[in-house]
This record gives structure tokens, sequence and C-alpha cells, in this order.
């Protein structure tokens, strides 16, 4: 049975509404939290972007059970790999059995260029990533560690280890980075496209190495009391998205990417965000989903409506995922 969780965006929330989302989301039956990790919002409408790590503790200490992950870039610049090893070592050690996954990816210029480093190419920070990777990961072994380059380490030991360690899940937007991820990582996380593309990237994971290996999805979603209003909603909150991947990751400011989606109307966005008033649609959406094989999908109502989001999915969404439309458990 796919797992539906919730998606809690600090680019558009302060972190204290967030954590009343995140309690809110636990009661109505989502059943995990995923997590952003930025420095700056996509755009100046969002807003916010609070420090996501001092966030988590406190979000786990306020909700009773429902485990979280979070996606950050440990690639030397705003988060050296050592720090996040150790972060993420401390969360998993406080809570266990309520961190299990950590997903990683090769960042965005808007967040990273603060360190004033020249900005790499794509290819240079995936080798940057890889090696990351393993530094967590011999880290979390309890290793001493040193490197050379492409990220310098000099004699890191992580003191504080949990019982039970995250999965080090990849980020991936294309089949390329998929394929190329699937070798060093636990997992797979990407974001909802059109099925003939998310097909691509599914294959290209299993044929890099990825077979067996869990599938994760988030997905942008827009729900109001009408359509109108959920596209309205969207255009508002998430136009700042609607670039390619090839854009998003070298603007640096908010202003920026407003500027980049200048030109952007609101019936455009139905092609990056699934916009409905039917709790039925969204309900075939992620069955759709979950029969591709995304064993845990994390929904962003992209809109600031997030209360009236939690309750209607709360009721009439997530007992239909949880079964087979009659009541019975599937």
């Amino acid at each position: 049975m796919t797992l539906v969780g919730y998606h809690a965006s600090h680019e558009q929330f302060s972190p204290r509404e967030l954590l009343g989302c995140v309690q809110a989301a636990e009661a109505a039956g989502f059943e995990a939290v995923m997590s952003s990790d930025h420095l700056t919002p996509w755009s100046e409408r969002q807003g916010q972007s609070g420090f996501a790590w001092a966030w988590l503790g406190a979000a786990l200490q306020a909700t009773q059970a429902i485990p979280f992950g979070i996606i950050t870039v440990p690639l030397g610049w705003r988060y050296h790999p050592v720090v996040t090893a150790q972060a993420a070592a401390t969360v998993a050690e406080m809570f266990p059995r309520r961190f299990p996954w950590m997903a990683v990816g090769s960042g965005q210029a808007m967040n990273e260029h603060i360190t004033g480093e020249r900005w790499p190419s794509k290819r240079e920070r995936n080798e940057r990533l890889q090696a990351a990777v393993g530094i967590v990961r011999d880290l979390w072994s309890g290793k001493l560690v040193s490197r050379e380059g492409p990220i310098r380490v000099d004699e890191a030991r992580i003191h504080t280890l949990p019982e039970a360690l995250p999965r080090l899940v990849a980020g991936a937007l294309s089949p390329e980075t998929a394929e190329w991820a699937a070798g060093w990582a636990d997992a797979l996380i990407t974001i909802n496209q059109p099925r003939e593309s998310l097909q691509e990237i599914i294959d290209a994971f299993r044929r890099g190495g990825g077979e067996g290996k869990p599938l994760y999805l988030q997905v942008h979603l827009s729900y109001a009391r009408s359509d109108d209003e959920a596209r309205a909603n969207a255009f508002d909150q998430w136009r700042s998205n609607a670039t390619t991947a090839a854009v998003s990751e070298t603007l640096r400011l908010p202003e920026e990417f407003d500027q980049a989606c200048v030109k952007v109307r609101p019936e455009d966005m139905d092609r990056h965000v699934r916009i409905s008033a039917d709790p039925h649609r969204h309900i075939e959406w992620l069955q759709a989903d979950a029969a591709m094989g995304f064993e845990q999908i994390y929904v962003h109502n992209v809109g600031r409506n997030q209360g009236e989001f939690i309750d209607v999915f709360g009721r009439e969404v997530l007992p239909r995922l949880k079964n087979d439309g009659r009541g019975n458990p599937k």
C-alpha cells in the first residue's frame, strides 16, 4: 500500500505556521512529512524560507509518530557534507525510526551561490554530489574521514550515531540523472511530470542499478473550492517554477525567477501543477502514481489554503487511497 505524505514548503510559510500544518496533517491521516530546505523562496510572493534543520527537530517533537524526510544539498557550499552527516545523525538518534530518509541533489544557484564560489556545471556538481555521498556514508559508519577533493575533509569523525541510519535518496528530474544515481542511491525521488516522462525516469533508474530500490514522488497540486480558484492559487504561488530545470538551476534571486516567468499565464499552470477542485480527480491521479510503482507520494498543495486542503484530503482523499473503494483495506 502506497504511503501518502504531506510536503512542508518552507518557502511559502513561516516555521511556526508549518508546525501547525504538520500537526494538522498528522491528525488528518497523512502518514509522513517531506520538508524542503532552501535559503531563499522561489518568488517574492512566497516570502519565507526558515532554516529547515532547526525546524525538523521541533516538528518531530511537536508531532506524535509520523516520520519525516528532507531534501538537501551537501556539496560543500551552504552545507559541508560533514555538517550534513552530523545533523542527520543527530536527528535520527533523537527520534528513532522517524527520520528514515534524507534526499540529496545537485542543487540550485539560488541557495548555494551565497558563499561566493563559482557556480559549476551540472557535471561538476554531480561529481561533488557523489563525493559527498561517499563522505556521509563513511562518517555514518564511524570512520575517521579525510579527503583531498573534490570536497576537502580533514580528519572528521561523527561521534553520535543512531542505531538506524536514514536512507540516502537521490533527487532526479531527468532519466540521465536517475540512471547515474542508481548505483549509489538507496532510493529515488522525483516530481510529477507527464506519465511517459515519469516512466522514462523509472526505467533509467532501474537500468542504472536501481532494480528493487524504492521510488518516491513529490506531487505539486492545487486544490480549492473551484477550478478557477485552484488555478489562481497555483499561478500566484507557483508560476516561478514554470521554468526548465536548466534555467532554474542557474537563477540566483526570487526576482530573477519572477522575471523569467513574466509571460506565464494562469492557463499555463496546468502543465506544471495538478489543478482540480474535485477530490475524486486527485484520487485518480494518485492511484495512477501508485500503479507506476511509487511507494511513497508526498503531496504539495501549492496554494496558501493549507487548512482547507488538509481537511478535505483527510476526509475525502486519504481514506479512498487506503481502501479499495468499498471500505476494505487494500
